[in-house]
């Protein structure tokens, strides 16, 4: 089982930057995949960035490519999301999820099986 605390959200003007930090506890050795997820009321939850734990590979959502950046740290067992040129529309509830495979469609929300409870961003 793992575990996945998210931080760094906040409130920020537009052109700002802001920096989320997942940290997974638990059975971590068993994590393929950790991806960045946001949801905004109304609508379906949007898969934004995800790295393989293991042998690098990142995947970063067209709308968001340029300006937010994905990284790891395997011996903190944390994932981090840059956030650079904040948008209004940027706005939402971030969300850290965990697959124990190497999901082929990382941005696809449906195929991870952990999940954090959320770290607010608001963009004005």
């Amino acid at each position: 089982h793992v575990q996945l605390v998210e931080s760094g959200g906040g409130s920020v003007q537009a052109g700002g930057s802001l920096r989320l930090s997942c940290a997974a506890s638990g059975t971590t050795y068993s994590t393929g995949t950790m991806g960045w997820f946001r949801q905004v009321p109304g609508k379906e939850r949007e898969g934004v960035a995800a790295i393989y734990t293991l042998g690098g590979g990142t995947y970063i959502t067209d709308s968001v490519k340029g300006r937010f950046t994905i990284s790891r740290d395997n011996n903190k067992n944390t994932v981090y999301l840059q956030m650079n040129d904040l948008k209004p529309e940027d706005s939402a509830m971030y969300y850290c999820a965990a697959s124990t495979y190497r999901i082929v469609r990382p941005l696809a929300p449906g195929l991870y099986n952990y999940w954090g409870q959320g770290t607010q961003v608001t963009v004005s």
